[in-house]
């Protein structure tokens, strides 16, 4: 279990500015594993933005600290910062990786990716109570309110994935394809996942071409 606790360049909570912010999410919070890691969970889903198109191979870019720093980054940085939150106190954590089906994904996303799957979305596993439980935090309150969905809460008990209906019913997301969990970010293996899944994203230079679009935009035009 040890090895869930450590931190790495991609957990790395012992960076000051990390550190700091941790701090300030958990004051006045029960000094409580589970209440504790909600305050974290939403401080992570809504103070730091969803935006698929900033994904870059630049290694520094999965850490927790630049999520943090950047402000908005996509599934696997904010599962990190989740994740290195939890270890910095105490809590085990390990990310997942998975393929999902959206169904509700903008036109503009769909064209972007050429295909409604998106390849090695991310989540965090914590160990609480005796037991691993799921954490989702990507999608922001704002980013939810837009997609008529509801925000993913998670109560640090049962599992937390995914909505898998919007608030009229219709389909939502779905889970395809499990690439496991790891106590450390796999880098080169999400790369490879990503360039294998949409190589027409990326240049000759094998970096992907970054666009300035978000998927706010995407919903409410320029």
């Amino acid at each position: 279990m040890e090895r869930y606790l450590q931190p790495t360049a991609f957990f790395d909570y012992d960076q000051p500015q990390l550190k700091t912010w941790i701090e300030s999410q958990l004051e006045g919070v029960p000094d409580e594993p589970v209440e504790q890691i909600k305050a974290l969970y939403l401080a992570v889903r809504d103070s730091v933005s969803y935006n698929p198109y900033v994904f870059q191979t630049d290694a520094n870019t999965f850490s927790a600290s630049y999520a943090l720093e950047s402000g908005e980054t996509y599934c696997i940085p904010k599962a990190v910062l989740l994740g290195a939150a939890a270890r910095s106190i105490g809590v085990p954590s390990r990310l997942g990786l998975a393929d999902v089906r959206n169904h509700l994904s903008s036109p503009k996303l769909i064209e972007w990716l050429r295909s409604d799957i998106f390849r090695m979305h991310g989540f965090i596993e914590l160990y609480l109570n005796g037991k691993w439980v799921k954490a989702t935090p990507a999608f922001n309150r704002q980013l939810c309110e837009l997609m008529k969905v509801e925000p993913l809460e998670f109560d640090g008990i049962h599992d937390s994935v995914f909505q898998e209906f919007t608030e009229d019913g219709q389909a939502h997301m779905e889970y395809v394809n499990d690439h496991g969990v790891f106590d450390d970010l796999p880098h080169a293996f999400i790369v490879e996942g990503v360039r294998a899944a949409y190589g027409h994203l990326f240049q000759q230079d094998n970096e992907p071409a970054i666009s300035e679009q978000s998927l706010e935009q995407d919903i409410n035009g320029p």
